[in-house]
């Protein structure tokens, strides 16, 4: 797979990891990507964290109205009946505990579950905005990111980055794979058919620990 077929792929999964009726925070960059692929016939609210509830799939090129643009500045469609409101009632959403998932990039994670996903300011990405917020106040974190930068290893054993939350992660999803973050250390529940589990854990800092009946992803 090219990168771009990896992001489809791992959004897929995402997808299919939401229910009828979840609220759902995406963040910038891959997790954008879920929108195109919600479970048919599903309603599945997504929430940006600047004022949105029921934003649609990702605009065709051409298409964009550069009025409506989530929390990192990428123009987003509005669903019939979608909702606009002020950040402190977005915030109170999120802090509220009324977010179900939010789905989330990474520079890194942990067998602990620890996330660092902000960068230095000045860069692309000045900050970690609402991920704080969301990390903790969302039910289930998961995070959707390619399973390594340029050969550099993401999940690790350890983060060496600043921390935007410790232990908060709940699910990794990678073209290589579904993670589970628990107690014991990082689970290995899913695996893409093109890879062997052992190519899995020599891309993967972390000792996973390979669950008995670990799958094909169901994407």
């Amino acid at each position: 797979m090219d990168r771009n077929e990896m992001k489809n792929y791992i959004a897929k999964r995402v997808a299919n990891m939401l229910h009828d009726g979840d609220v759902v925070n995406l963040g910038i960059g891959l997790p954008t990507k879920v929108s195109n692929y919600l479970p048919e016939g599903a309603n599945i609210f997504l929430q940006s964290e600047n004022g949105f509830i029921g934003l649609g799939p990702v605009p065709q090129e051409g298409q964009e109205d550069f009025r409506i643009t989530n929390a990192g500045g990428q123009c987003v469609t509005i669903l019939p009946g979608g909702v606009f409101f002020d950040s402190s009632t977005s915030f109170g959403i999120i802090r509220g505990g009324h977010v179900d998932m939010t789905v989330l990039g990474a520079l890194q994670v942990d067998e602990k579950g620890n996330l660092a996903n902000w960068m230095i300011p000045g860069k692309m990405v000045p900050g970690m905005g609402g991920a704080m917020d969301l990390v903790t106040g969302a039910k289930k974190v998961t995070i959707a990111m390619e399973h390594t930068a340029k050969g550099a290893k993401k999940i690790l054993k350890e983060c060496t980055l600043p921390l935007t939350a410790a232990g908060q992660v709940d699910y990794i999803v990678t073209e290589m794979g579904l993670m589970e973050v628990t107690k014991e250390g990082i689970v290995l529940r899913e695996i893409n058919p093109e890879y062997t589990v052992e190519q899995v854990q020599e891309a993967t800092e972390a000792k996973l620990i390979i669950a008995d009946d670990l799958k094909e992803m169901q994407v």
